[in-house]
């Protein structure tokens, strides 16, 4: 299933994922800080959401109350929520 997610509070404008299951393939961000969007999907790369979610859910980006790794374990929630 593919899912696009548009993320609040972070530099980044959109969120693209596709689920198999519960397991997360081709995260792709648009927009944001380009080596950390490039490095976070090829380190997610076959998890499942809930290792997504354990793993960067809640970090924070600096004074920002989330971040583009918390706002992709929110999307991989919602996509996973509305795959049911």
């Amino acid at each position: 299933m593919k899912y696009t997610y548009h993320p609040k509070g972070t530099c980044s404008s959109q969120i693209e994922l596709e689920l198999d299951g519960n397991i997360v393939h081709n995260v792709k961000f648009v927009g944001g800080c380009d080596g950390n969007l490039k490095a976070i999907p090829m380190l997610v790369e076959g998890m499942t959401v809930e290792e997504i979610e354990k793993r960067i859910g809640g970090i924070r980006c600096g004074f920002k109350n989330t971040s583009c790794g918390d706002q992709l374990a929110r999307a991989c929630r919602l996509a996973l929520e509305q795959s049911r």
